[in-house]
């Protein structure tokens, strides 16, 4: 491109590395390439530009239509002169002849190395898709935009192999995870009193929502073939280990475990295993306090009768005793029909709670608030718990988790998410086989009644069970 470049796009270029400028100013050439379109002497007008056909054809595998031409319209709408889209003068794709290679430039540098207030106006015009161009949108299309960034996410994570072990065929409904994902994202907006979003409150959103710069640097370098070694791609799922997938549905999607991921504390990298599930192990309190632990940090879920699905992060291992335990990091959670996360709120410490067979204390599983009263709470008669928030749980500030106050329990499922704790001395050989294995019900006895089972922490429940 050289010394003809506008101002504007040597700044732009200069934002990158000099390994990386070459490559930034090879993208208009690869697309068009791969559009069918070769340079040479006998260059036509047509090749000075990108049309829609040609970045169908480079993103075409890897996100959804309607993504495409969202990003295709936020190009062409790019003043070169103002290096911002121009909600004037442009009606609608059809209506412009293309995209050239100053446009392309700024979308690149402003998507891959741009702040809050250089996206929030690329946002906006993704956000109209096709739209009669206005000064603000409105929540609704920010959602729409956001189901169709999310689903273009999942497609790359799914195409270029980095599922990191899950399966999304034996998983949640993916694009009722997409839509749960995307309302939880746009509920960080702060819209004007008549719910529309100008610029301003899109840079605001942007520079909070941390989500949202990410895949859309994701969706730009994936989509356009831009490999930049300073950026690499970003690992947004933890691995997933020894897990029965064969003819069994979990309650996990992948947008959900996207979204759940990051909110673990840092040192909880370790892959997610499943440690016990009501579809695999069967409906029983005793059989699933086995499964969680000695397992090291968990993640619970639970779906209700009313199709709630909700649950918990322990941060600590679960031990069968009459006191509260855990600590801060422990929160709350939904997953259906809303997607939110409640922290710990300081008010008390009564962050978990795991007791059974106990004649004057509550038997079962529980976080937050206090006995009768939990945020969240696990019958051990197992089929029934209760969620009572008036108006929300002191511990977590969560209100009602379930459907109903007192729910009735369709699924469970226990995922262990950290490390698993170091073998102490005298452990078994891990993969000895104990003659508790043949009798989970006394294994549990034996825990509650004070006697330590050494190897349990490290053995996985069997896959054939």
């Amino acid at each position: 491109m050289g010394n003809s470049d506008s101002v504007v796009v040597q700044k732009r270029l200069a934002r990158f590395r000099p390994e990386e400028r070459p490559v930034v100013e090879g993208v208009f050439g690869r697309l068009q390439s791969a559009g069918g379109i070769s340079g040479g002497a006998g260059e036509t007008q047509t090749a000075k530009i990108l049309t829609l056909q040609m970045l169908q054809s480079s993103m075409g595998s890897l996100a959804p239509d309607p993504m495409v031409r969202r990003v295709y319209q936020c190009m062409c709408s790019i003043d070169p002169a103002m290096a911002v889209p121009t909600p004037s003068g442009k009606t609608s794709i059809s209506a412009v002849s293309g995209v050239n290679r100053e446009q392309l430039v700024i979308f690149l540098a402003d998507m891959l190395r741009g702040t809050a207030e250089e996206r929030a106006p690329l946002v906006e015009a993704m956000c109209q898709n096709g739209a009669e161009p206005a000064m603000v949108v409105t929540c609704e299309q920010v959602a729409e935009f956001l189901q169709d960034l999310i689903s273009a996410i999942v497609q790359i994570l799914v195409h270029r192999g980095r599922l990191q072990g899950w399966k999304p065929e034996r998983m949640g409904d993916g694009s009722l995870g997409v839509k749960v994902l995307a309302e939880q994202l746009c509920s960080e907006l702060k819209p004007s009193d008549q719910g529309v979003c100008d610029v301003a409150c899109l840079e605001d959103w942007v520079f909070r929502v941390s989500q949202v710069s990410l895949y859309l640097e994701m969706l730009v370098a994936e989509g356009l073939n831009v490999s930049l070694p300073s950026r690499p791609a970003p690992t947004l799922l933890p691995p997933c280990k020894d897990t029965p997938w064969k003819d069994l549905r979990y309650l996990l999607d992948l947008p959900t475990v996207m979204f759940l991921a990051p909110q673990l504390p840092d040192s909880y990298s370790a892959p997610w295993r499943l440690v016990f599930s009501t579809r695999l192990h069967g409906e029983s309190f005793t059989r699933m306090v086995a499964g969680l632990t000695k397992r090291g940090p968990t993640l619970l879920l639970i779906k209700d009768t009313k199709g709630h699905v909700f649950g918990g992060f322990a941060s600590h291992n679960w031990e069968v005793k009459p006191q509260f335990q855990g600590d801060s990091r422990c929160f709350l959670f939904t997953v259906f029909p809303r997607l939110r996360v409640y922290t710990a709120t300081g008010y008390n410490q009564h962050f978990m709670y795991l007791n059974q067979n106990q004649q004057t204390i509550p038997n079962g599983l529980g976080m937050g608030g206090q006995h009768g009263y939990f945020g969240l709470w696990l019958d051990s008669d197992f089929g029934c718990g209760h969620s009572r928030a008036r108006p929300k749980c002191t511990t977590y500030g969560s209100p009602q988790l379930s459907g109903e106050e007192d729910f009735t329990v369709d699924s469970v499922e226990v995922w262990a998410v950290g490390k698993p704790p170091e073998p102490v001395e005298g452990e078994e050989e891990q993969g000895k086989k104990s003659i508790l294995d043949a009798d989970v019900e006394v294994q549990a006895m034996m825990e509650m009644t004070g006697k330590t089972i050494h190897s349990q922490g490290l053995r996985e429940p069997e896959e054939d069970q």
